[in-house]
């Protein structure tokens, strides 16, 4: 069995990647955290909308659930990934995605963090402003340049801190040239994280490009 976590700035198309993914290999399991985390805030405290879970919960409620989350989710069996976010963006600033007692809990086999361009990032936020909000779908607070290059730093570093904190592998992937093609990023970065877990299913202890 194999856990990892996926990890990418909002925007990134991280989405895309794990749908490359499961067409790939359609036994695996993705849970999205933020779903599993509106799932339970439905059920605690009637929050139906991911906006809302910043804006309506205290902070120690907020913690508690995502380690509520996390707890679902370690509870799944078979290969998983886990897609969220490595810093939650907020009024008071960059809030941990994996916290410390989270990331113990769902005790991952290795944490993927997937860095692009920023011109690529914004031209994507760009795209959803302009999609049919009746798809349900969120629409990201478009930022300059050099915040998504913060963001994507300070995520690094949150990414592997937890990654530091249970010994698991950080597998860093990034994407910092133009797309010859069509979602260039997107199959490539699909076919190596496939390896990734294609290696440590193997059980090997050292992964090499």
């Amino acid at each position: 069995m194999v856990r990892l976590i996926v990890t990418a700035v909002p925007g990134a198309g991280k989405s895309t990647i794990l749908k490359k993914i499961v067409e790939k290999i359609p036994d695996i399991k993705i849970v999205n955290f933020g779903d599993i985390m509106l799932e339970e805030a439905s059920k605690k405290f009637s929050i139906y909308d991911r906006d809302e879970l910043r804006k309506k919960m205290n902070f120690k409620d907020y913690r508690r659930l995502q380690e509520d989350a996390a707890k679902t989710m370690a509870r799944i069996e078979g290969d998983l990934i886990i897609d969220t976010h490595a810093v939650v963006k907020t009024v008071y600033g960059y809030y941990p995605g994996l916290p410390s007692k989270v990331v113990e809990i769902l005790n991952p086999d290795a944490i993927v963090f997937l860095e692009f361009r920023p011109e690529d990032i914004l031209a994507r936020r760009m795209k959803d402003l302009s999609k049919d909000q009746v798809e349900d779908r969120r629409v990201r607070e478009i930022e300059k340049i050099e915040d998504v290059e913060e963001h994507q730093k300070i995520s690094l570093e949150m990414a592997s801190a937890a990654a530091n904190h249970v010994s698991c592998y950080l597998y860093v992937l990034r994407f910092l040239e133009s797309q010859k093609y069509p979602y260039q990023h997107a199959e490539e970065a699909s076919l190596k994280i496939i390896e990734l877990i294609e290696k440590m299913k193997k059980g090997e202890e050292r992964f090499k490009e």
